[in-house]
């Protein structure tokens, strides 16, 4: 069931959007991600810096 609905989806979505709206879309979704994981990874090495100093 979870197959069919996600193809459905899919292809509801292919349909409805032009090729070049649904790479814009991914695209930006993927930017947005890697922003994240980025801020995400810097702020994981200060905190082990500032962990390190004070032991």
């Amino acid at each position: 069931m979870k197959k069919l609905s996600l193809y459905s989806m899919t292809i509801f979505s292919l349909l409805l959007l032009t090729s070049c709206e649904a790479v814009e879309t991914i695209f930006k979704a993927g930017m947005w991600w890697g922003i994240i994981l980025v801020v995400g990874v810097v702020a994981v090495i200060l905190w082990l810096f500032s962990r390190g100093r004070n032991s």
